[in-house]
């Protein structure tokens, strides 16, 4: 999937159409829309494949369009053209619109692009890039938080730039650019902070102060979570009835609505849910996270719906997949195949965990002064020579290597 796009939907611009067209050669020629999220998400999960894979080829196969995929963002007319770590060009987006300012998604996305870009740039050994992402990450950081938290959550900062490049608009909002409708503007999106979300699964950190995303999670929690739908009003598809509870995609708790929001903002979709919850998780909001979690296998229980098929825009539609990132926040599970590191969070249990080519069991158990840990590989082989449990402590070896049926057990003792 990364090689498709990058060496097909990418051009020599670093332009990507975020529809792949059959055959793949087509795309080559055929230039559709970028949409900033979906394109700042690649450059994501390349630093999750290259991680996951520990494979340098790869890498290096990719990077230099995933680098030119980045630096598109400073086009003329692009969606970062003045390069100050701020995305507020025209943003073609999941929500099937145009947004024109800063907004909390697609900036989350951005910046989470940055960090993943300087890891592999210094990887790579190119350095002076690195430090550009570097400086404009940071930039971008204490903007978000200086410049579009309210107290309570993230808003998008309405502003249309002066140029857009043909590139970036499929004109879904943008008939008057004096007026563009369909924007989030003040609302408390369900989805503002996906860039953290994936920065935690990729264990790339914070991309802005901590007790800001803490208080927007729980903002999110405050605004828009219903207990109940009957009196709710929905202009769009409803995913979610009478006495079912979830999270609605936007509120707008201080008004300012806009007169046209973006058409979803009354729907709820669970990949969204989904993504949200796992936040919470990685955030230590256990019982908020899983009282969405239940909300929506409630919903999708097996006799009002089918609970294979957690539908939003249509059936079976893969961001429900984010679910995954819950098995992953609740075991604080995360492989490093370039480094050779294991990491768990310091939760007593049986866990499942899987790099992708492998997969098995984990089971933490706290003793007295120390943690035992008995590692098990059930399908394939795993590479590691470094354990970590969350701050408490590792354990370090030579390079270990598990294979298909084997078991590794270790004692890490607290600090």
């Amino acid at each position: 999937m990364r090689e498709v796009e990058f060496l097909f939907a990418a051009d020599e611009t670093g332009h990507m159409n975020f529809r792949v067209e059959l055959p793949l050669e087509d795309n080559k020629t055929k230039r559709g829309t970028a949409a900033a999220d979906g394109q700042m998400g690649c450059i994501m999960k390349v630093y999750r494949e290259w991680q996951l894979s520990g494979d340098r080829a790869f890498l290096v196969k990719l990077w230099p369009k995933v680098r030119k995929s980045l630096e598109f963002c400073w086009i003329e007319g692009g969606w970062d053209a003045d390069r100050d770590g701020v995305m507020e060009g025209c943003q073609h987006n999941t929500m099937d619109v145009e947004y024109y300012g800063p907004n909390p998604q697609m900036q989350g996305w951005y910046l989470g692009a940055l960090r993943a870009a300087e890891e592999m740039a210094r990887y790579i050994k190119e350095n002076e890039f690195a430090n550009l992402c570097k400086d404009l990450f940071q930039k971008g950081s204490l903007f978000m938080d200086k410049k579009m938290f309210n107290g309570d959550y993230y808003e998008h900062l309405i502003s249309v730039p002066n140029k857009i490049d043909t590139g970036l608009s499929s004109n879904m909002g943008a008939k008057d650019l004096t007026n563009p409708i369909l924007q989030l503007g003040a609302g408390c999106l369900v989805d503002q902070l996906v860039g953290q979300y994936m920065s935690h699964v990729l264990g790339l950190g914070y991309l802005h102060k901590a007790e800001n995303i803490k208080k927007t999670l729980t903002s999110i929690m405050k605004y828009n979570y219903k207990e109940g739908f009957h009196n709710h009003f929905n202009h769009m598809r409803s995913y979610v009835l009478n006495d079912e509870a979830g999270l609605l995609m936007a509120t707008y708790p201080n008004g300012k609505r806009p007169i046209e929001p973006f058409p979803y903002y009354n729907e709820v979709m669970t990949g969204f849910e989904h993504s949200t919850a796992a936040h919470m998780l990685y955030e230590g909001m256990e019982d908020d996270a899983l009282k969405v979690i239940k909300a929506i296998r409630d919903r999708y229980d097996g006799y009002k719906r089918n609970p294979f098929n957690e539908a939003e825009c249509g059936h079976h539609y893969v961001r429900a997949m984010a679910s995954w990132a819950e098995v992953l926040a609740i075991s604080g599970f995360r492989y490093s195949g370039v480094k050779g590191e294991i990491f768990f969070a310091s939760n007593e249990g049986e866990f499942f965990w899987s790099n992708g080519y492998s997969w098995g069991t984990c089971i933490l158990k706290e003793k007295k002064n120390q943690w035992e840990i008995i590692f098990k590989v059930l399908f394939g082989e795993i590479k590691f020579k470094s354990f970590y449990l969350d701050n408490i402590g590792c354990w370090t070896d030579k390079k270990v290597i598990i294979k298909d049926g084997e078991k590794l057990e270790i004692t890490i003792k607290l600090k």
